[in-house]
């Protein structure tokens, strides 16, 4: 109750901005394409009056939609939580093992990283969700990826429907045989209209809603299995890059030191309840965190650190051999490239031959890193 009342908070109103995006307003027209299709299908499959079956369809129907749009607005406007601006931890000695923002002017807690898009410091942010308009983190953690797993099942229920009522108006009106198909009218002289006609508009539009509905529940349940992963290890997207990079960091050096991840508990019981409560709010404040043994607050801002610090020597310098217009999917970049940009926001860069990048992560297409520009870095995709 408390997360459904911060949701219509007077001062979260301006929060309505957000649907003014394409993520929300496609992700939100597949919830409602699908959800009004299933239930005028249900009319014509299985009316709720006629029998038990067709009221509990029907209220199933009914429950998935709202659930999947609480956990949608909720993942939305509740958001991930920020890092207070002007934070520094409480023991002063302690911000030299942290990272300083100079947009946010405050030091960055643990687990936190800025958003570009959001333009501050997320707490335990693990990536900026387009289909939200907002950061995945700490707050809404579990709120998006209970709309992941709903999603979903929600879309499978209306698939169901949906090839049941192709398949029965159909067989109303049509006399399948092995070699043949005929038209059988005496079954639909001898039988009463439908109340919601079922004519070539309506099977179009149900095939195109059957569509939505596979694709949704093939795309979502692929982001609910890799957020189910990562949670129950209490990871987050970029900690698992951060985890990958030390141990190719320690395996580069050929150094007599085992990283551990501080913040996997042990078991995946106790990391599980790290994000899903019955209260619905978080456990934790979202600054500090419980860690496991042999580990501090601040194992992993060491490890962030010291990676900073190689980044300069480990980090592959390339030198620009093409114009390139920052365009997010370039069609003249070759088919393998469009197909296989990088699912983010975050901005391209405009490159020009001669230019240099030093690149800190790689693709097979794409390089993530920094412009050389004046012995400065600007951080850029």
């Amino acid at each position: 109750m408390g997360t459904f009342c911060s949701v219509i908070k007077f001062e979260n109103l301006q929060e309505l901005k957000r649907l003014c995006h394409w993520g929300p307003i496609i992700a939100l027209g597949v919830i409602a394409i699908c959800s009004t299709m299933a239930m005028i299908d249900s009319v014509l499959w299985y009316w709720p009056l006629h029998t038990t079956g067709g009221s509990v369809n029907f209220i199933m129907l009914i429950n998935w939609t709202v659930m999947i749009l609480y956990n949608y607005f909720n993942a939305m406007f509740v958001g991930p939580g920020f890092v207070p601006l002007g934070w520094k931890p409480e023991i002063s000695q302690d911000t030299m093992y942290l990272q300083y923002c100079k947009v946010c002017q405050a030091y960055k807690a643990p687990r936190s990283h800025h958003c570009r898009k959001c333009n501050r410091c997320v707490m335990k942010m693990d990536h900026h969700c387009p289909w939200i308009n907002n950061c995945c983190g700490y707050q809404n953690h579990a709120s998006f990826t209970l709309f992941l797993l709903l999603a979903p099942l929600g879309c499978i229920h209306a698939a169901f429907i949906f090839v049941m009522t192709m398949y029965t108006q159909l067989y109303h009106r049509l006399s399948f045989g092995w070699n043949t198909v005929k038209i059988d009218m005496s079954a639909a002289r001898r039988d009463p209209l439908p109340i919601v006609p079922f004519g070539l508009a309506a099977f179009a539009t149900t095939l195109f809603a059957l569509g939505l509905a596979l694709g949704t529940t093939i795309a979502v349940g692929m982001l609910f299995f890799i957020q189910m992963k990562i949670i129950l290890r209490n990871k987050t997207s970029i900690e698992s890059w951060i985890e990958e990079k030390a141990k190719d960091r320690i395996q580069y050096y050929q150094l007599d030191e085992v990283f551990v991840f501080p913040y996997d508990m042990g078991s995946r019981w106790r990391n599980f309840k790290q994000v899903f409560t019955w209260s619905g709010v978080p456990e934790g404040d979202g600054l500090e965190w419980p860690v496991r043994e042999g580990c501090h607050q601040y194992s992993l801002t060491i490890e962030q650190l010291k990676q900073k610090a190689d980044k300069r020597v480990r980090s592959v310098r390339y030198k620009v051999i093409e114009d390139y217009s920052g365009a997010c999917c370039p069609l003249n970049k070759g088919i393998k490239t469009f197909f296989t940009s990088p699912c983010t926001e975050e901005p391209r860069i405009q490159l020009q031959k001669g230019e240099f990048i030093l690149a800190t992560r790689g693709l097979r297409y794409w390089l993530y890193g920094d412009k050389i520009l004046d012995d400065s870095f600007i951080e850029v995709l």
